[in-house]
């Protein structure tokens, strides 16, 4: 087993740092013990003040963000929480569609579980990968 190591530096609106690092066995529960933490600190990721909700594409990503931040999800998870979000009926196909758009942008990798595709986004892969390399 390799020894990963995480690294989160953050900082509060008051102009406070934090630096978390996470070495060993590094599991999905300890990540969300810090991000817990960080909630009750009160510091968050910036959010833009507006999200721009008039496109399919926007709605979809919007459950993405915030259903699955980090873990891996495919398009019947989507289709569900699209559905319960927004009220409003979606085919399959085109989550489908727009998650391998995503992917062929990078902002989601894309892999094969069996007979479906699995996704994650990038941006929490990327911090695992960056802290393992050091």
């Amino acid at each position: 087993m390799t020894n990963k190591r995480i690294r989160i530096g953050m900082e509060d609106s008051d102009g406070a740092k934090y630096d978390i690092k996470l070495e060993g066995n590094v599991t999905r529960e300890k990540v969300l013990k810090i991000f817990e933490m960080m909630d009750l600190m009160n510091i968050e990721e910036e959010q833009p003040e507006t999200t721009n909700m008039d496109s399919i594409g926007s709605k979809i990503w919007f459950i993405v963000d915030k259903f699955f931040p980090m873990g891996k999800f495919t398009s019947t998870n989507i289709l569900e929480k699209y559905e319960d979000e927004f009220n409003e009926p979606i085919k399959l196909s085109i989550i489908s569609t727009y998650l391998s758009r995503f992917a062929s942008k990078g902002r989601v990798d894309r892999s094969r579980t069996g007979r479906e595709w699995t996704y994650q986004t990038i941006k929490i892969r990327q911090k695992q990968e960056l802290s393992s390399k050091k």
